[in-house]
């Protein structure tokens, strides 16, 4: 296993740090799941293009580019509203 140093500023070290030990986890196993869970562009990108071709197969749903870039933007807008503030 290589090991790596990473910048951040002390307070998000302290979070991650609590969080994992809230986990019961030390800071290096923690970041290390976190990284294994998060998925890349590509793999979202991968994961999205499976789902349309199986609504596709399953009841012929077929967005345009422009559809699909409609709802992103209601997707977006939504989530923006849902942040806490």
């Amino acid at each position: 296993m290589a090991d790596a140093n990473i910048r951040i500023p002390e307070e998000a070290k302290d979070r991650l740090a609590a969080i994992a030990a809230s986990e019961g986890l030390s800071l290096r196993a923690y970041l290390a799941r976190l990284a294994e869970t998060l998925l890349t562009p590509a793999e979202r990108a991968e994961r999205a293009e499976r789902a349309r071709a199986a609504l596709r197969a399953w009841n012929g749903y077929a967005p345009t580019a422009a559809e699909q870039q409609e709802l992103d933007s209601e997707l977006d807008r939504r989530l923006r509203e849902a942040r806490p503030r």
